[in-house]
């Protein structure tokens, strides 16, 4: 009975043991690949921009009147190309990349908002939630898959079904736009 016994408890240690190792080759390998799926990025960056880039810059701007509102402006000029970029990373946001042509060359406009000089919305706070029901819910901050610096920004541009991205660095800004509260007079 005692030999039964021992059998038994062995097999159970046995299957204790092969579950512990199933479950810690398994742990591994998920991290293993949730550590490959955050390179998935890094290995879309192209080395090199697939045209010719001028000088990149930034400009801030600031209508002139309350609530006119206010923004960032990135300009990236290109010669012309077969590649049309669709989208810029900067500043920990993204925004689509608008195209001006002319004769020989292109230019690429990135506009973000700011904050800044922005209609203000009047915020209700009530111990009835039905009168809080018109606030606006926060934005949430968008998660960008990369990390640039201020001076940095991503393109991306669609080659066939394929997306891919370049980085830009040493980006100028120039002095800003303030635009006037009200028309010149031209009496």
């Amino acid at each position: 009975m005692a030999l039964i016994l021992k059998l038994y408890i062995y097999k159970i240690q046995y299957n204790i043991m092969k579950t512990i190792n199933d479950l810690s080759f398994i742990g591994l390998m998920v991290v293993f690949v949730v550590s490959f799926s955050r390179c998935s990025t890094a290995q879309k960056l192209q080395k090199e921009a697939p045209l010719d880039i001028g000088d990149v810059y930034f400009q801030r701007w600031t209508g002139g009147v309350k609530g006119a509102g206010s923004g960032l402006n990135i300009f990236i000029p290109t010669e012309q190309s077969a590649v049309i970029l669709d989208s810029v990373y900067f500043r920990e946001k993204v925004a689509k990349l608008e195209l001006t042509e002319t004769d020989d060359s292109h230019l690429y406009i990135g506009r973000f908002k700011t904050a800044f000089n922005e209609p203000d919305t009047d915020l209700v706070l009530s111990s009835d939630q039905k009168e809080e029901y018109s606030n606006q819910l926060p934005k949430k901050k968008q998660e960008l898959p990369f990390e640039i610096s201020d001076t940095e920004c991503i393109v991306s541009y669609r080659k066939g079904e394929k997306q891919y991205y370049f980085k830009i660095s040493n980006i100028q800004e120039k002095e800003p736009l303030l635009y006037p509260s009200t028309p010149p007079n031209h009496n």
